[in-house]
């Protein structure tokens, strides 16, 4: 029993030393303002092999880190809607500061950054075993009135301001 236990270890050992660096990549994050301030996020992602694994072993689980990144980037609870494979859906209430003048109505966006996101994911134990890219491919905001502010390949986003 042990020897299958010691060729079962080693197996595993030589698979991830000989295995390429696995990638954890952001494809998209759409945030959809709505007038009340509150934003729905979509954060698509990529993972590889390695990064399945330890998401199915519950090593890793993308919406919570996402999640604590963005309470701690915005100072403001953030509600998980959906986990897929490949992507999560939050809210953000009270995202955007909106206010209305002259019968104008203005939104004013934080920024992001995922450069802390990063640095906490390379914190972890298996990061030497992986490469992290949190930056979207592309970030889209859109605004009630349909404007939309696009940004690639950003690892950080600047404060918005909008008026319909």
């Amino acid at each position: 029993m042990r020897t299958i236990a010691w060729v079962g270890g080693m197996f595993l050992l030589l698979l991830l030393v000989a295995a390429p660096a696995a990638a954890m990549t952001s494809d998209t994050l759409d945030i959809v303002i709505r007038e009340d301030g509150r934003a729905d996020i979509r954060f698509t992602y990529h993972l590889d092999w390695f990064e399945y694994f330890a998401v199915y072993l519950r090593l890793v689980d993308p919406a919570t880190e996402l999640k604590k990144a963005l309470e701690s980037e915005f100072k403001k609870p953030v509600t998980v809607i959906s986990v897929g494979s490949t992507s999560v859906d939050l809210s953000v209430g009270s995202f955007a500061s909106v206010s209305s003048s002259a019968g104008k109505t203005t939104a004013r966006t934080p920024g992001l950054s995922f450069a802390e996101g990063e640095r906490i994911l390379k914190s972890y134990w298996f990061a030497p075993l992986i490469r992290i890219d949190l930056s979207p491919s592309v970030t889209t905001v859109r605004f009630p009135d349909g404007h939309v502010e696009t940004f690639s390949d950003r690892i950080e986003i600047p404060p918005l301001v909008h008026s319909w």
